[in-house]
């Protein structure tokens, strides 16, 4: 994402968490049943000293031989109670973790799908998959073990200092005369594990990125024998992000044992109090090694907060990156009039248009599209040829000026029937994960198996897939990648074609293939283009010649229109461009 997000405190931890709280709220019945096994695990923690006081007054002092049975069947429930209320906190919340990652992730990825592309031009694709996998389960471990231990490790030490309380406040003073500075301490380290673990998704957002370009770019990687280069440059995001691990590791290992020694001042306080006590016989013998017992196992839940305090910050961190993309808004919707079918006339008025904090790419473009008509829009790298078909289907909304769709402004139509209007064939075609037919038949319902063989004929896909074991159930393998470049283009011409859109933009959709290939799918685009209202942005010049008028882009504006022997006869841009294609 833009930049990485800071360390969450105060108020906007307690935002954060509160968001996150709002995933967990509609299971607390299961929340109910964790809490309960927490009470119990807590509570039989706080028993044990009890019931060492009990054995060890009734077997020395009293002598009360009832004590050799009723102390083991005690203790034996003792942990029975303790191994349930362990299984319940640890399933519930756990089953509780899953719902919000779950939640979070759902919710995520729609609004992913839903940004606008603007949006996508500013921000890393890598760093959005880590959001949504590496930091969505960071989120979980706050739901989850630190919850279960904030919960369950504070009633045992609040019952186990009820306990000392009873059974002597005074020495009990000695060790929250403590308190302040441990909770200082803690503070302190809240603050260090916020920083680090923010800077730990930076990292680890950085590290996706590197090992998704080598992954998507491994054929570029071993012609340029890149491999030592790309090693080198994940081995320095890996070591990035080892260094602000180990600088977290680091807080938390030095964090507990400072946390011990200080309440070991305390127990020694204790210690030195309670055996003067105990020779004084103020204490018996059962109530001193009950009250040592409780006080000894004070550190260990105490160990545990400050260890889960990384995951708790970590979490607060992960849940700030989470909702920085939750917060960005969607693409405006604000079009009501209903589209049932374009008949597909285009007109653009004065339009303008500029990226973010860019120059304007394109400025004060007029012309017009009949329904049915195939322009083709031409012009040098960098002339917004793209940005002006984009704005048909609104992946863009113009700065100044209008596009109209039949004599209205496409930004009153509602987007869903808009873009039901439009189909795309680019340079890139994007298939998923699937078959052939899966993907002809992308989100188009109700095609028939007629409809679906036509297409494919009229697209030449059969001439290739008749000779497949599998045929249309060949799948395609990571985005299509056991395909080749003229196959994929003709399946996007097909799945085109099922679609059955009256408005076709053509982004360079055949500028990668080879001369054979783009025979084969210049003659279905053809078919495709047919009776439909046709915006052709193309590089080869020589693929245009047959459009009904050719637009000329020069540096977003447009400088000449009209069909191709028309434009050759002024001898003006377009001539001197088509002149340069044949020479090359």
């Amino acid at each position: 994402m833009s930049s990485s997000p800071g360390p969450a405190v105060g108020s906007e931890a307690r935002r954060i968490y509160t968001r996150l709280l709002a995933y967990a709220r509609p299971h607390w019945g299961m929340f109910l049943v964790g809490v309960v096994g927490m009470v119990l695990f807590a509570g039989a923690n706080v028993l044990q000293a009890e019931l060492v006081r009990t054995f060890l007054d009734g077997t020395f002092v009293r002598q009360d031989p009832d004590i050799l049975v009723r102390v083991p069947l005690e203790l034996i429930g003792l942990f029975a109670g303790r191994g349930l209320g362990d299984f319940l906190s640890v399933f519930a919340m756990a089953a509780i973790g899953r719902q919000v990652v779950k939640g979070i992730r759902s919710d995520l990825f729609r609004h992913l799908l839903d940004l606008p592309s603007a949006y996508y031009d500013r921000e890393s694709s890598a760093q959005l998959l880590s959001t949504l996998t590496f930091n969505t389960e960071l989120v979980a471990e706050a739901a989850t073990n630190a919850v279960t231990s904030l919960i369950q490790d504070t009633l045992t030490i609040a019952g186990l200092l009820a306990f000392l309380v009873y059974r002597n406040w005074r020495l009990t003073l000695f060790v929250l005369a403590v308190a302040p500075v441990i909770a200082w301490l803690i503070q302190l380290v809240n603050r260090a594990f916020r920083r680090y673990a923010a800077r730990i998704q930076s990292s680890m957002g950085d590290l996706t990125q590197v090992a998704k370009e080598a992954l998507d770019g491994q054929r570029l990687i071993k012609i340029f024998n890149a491999q030592s280069h790309e090693s080198a440059r994940f081995e320095q995001a890996i070591e990035a992000n080892r260094f602000q691990n180990m600088k977290l590791v680091r807080t938390r290992a030095f964090a507990n044992p400072l946390v011990q020694m200080i309440a070991s001042v305390a127990l020694a306080a204790v210690l030195y109090v309670a055996i003067k006590n105990v020779l004084a016989h103020g204490m018996t013998v059962g109530e001193f090694t009950s009250f040592l017992g409780a006080l000894m196992m004070l550190p260990a839940p105490l160990k545990r907060l400050i260890g889960v305090s990384g995951a708790m910050q970590q979490g607060l961190a992960a849940g700030a990156s989470v909702f920085e993309v939750l917060d960005e808004p969607v693409e405006t919707d604000t079009g009501s009039r209903a589209l049932a079918r374009a008949a597909g006339r285009i007109d653009f008025e004065s339009v303008s248009f500029a990226y973010a904090g860019k120059e304007p790419a394109l400025e004060n473009v007029s012309f017009s599209v009949a329904a049915g008509e195939k322009i083709a829009v031409i012009g040098r790298s960098g002339s917004g040829k793209s940005t002006l078909v984009g704005l048909v289907p609104r992946f863009y909304d113009v700065t100044s000026g209008r596009v109209l769709l039949d004599g209205h402004d496409v930004r009153e139509y509602r987007l869903k029937d808009l873009r039901a209007s439009v189909s795309l064939v680019s340079q890139d075609v994007i298939l998923l994960a699937g078959t052939i037919r899966d993907n002809i038949v992308f989100n188009t319902e109700g095609v028939s198996r007629e409809r679906l063989d036509a297409a494919a004929r009229a697209a030449h896909v059969l001439e290739f897939t008749d000779s497949l074991p599998a045929g249309l159930d060949t799948e395609v393998g990571d985005r299509g990648v056991l395909l080749s470049g003229g196959q994929r283009q003709r399946i996007a011409i097909a799945r085109a074609l099922v679609r059955d859109a009256p408005i076709l933009i053509l982004d360079e959709a055949t500028s990668a293939l080879d001369n054979e290939s783009e025979r084969v799918v210049r003659d279905a685009l053809d078919t495709l283009t047919r009776g439909r209202t046709t915006l052709v942005v193309a590089h080869r010049l020589s693929t245009v010649e047959s459009a009904d008028r050719i637009l000329v882009l020069e540096d977003g504006r447009l400088t000449e229109s009209g069909r191709h022997d028309e434009l050759l006869a002024q001898g003006g841009a377009y001539a001197s461009l088509y002149r340069r294609e044949l020479v090359g």
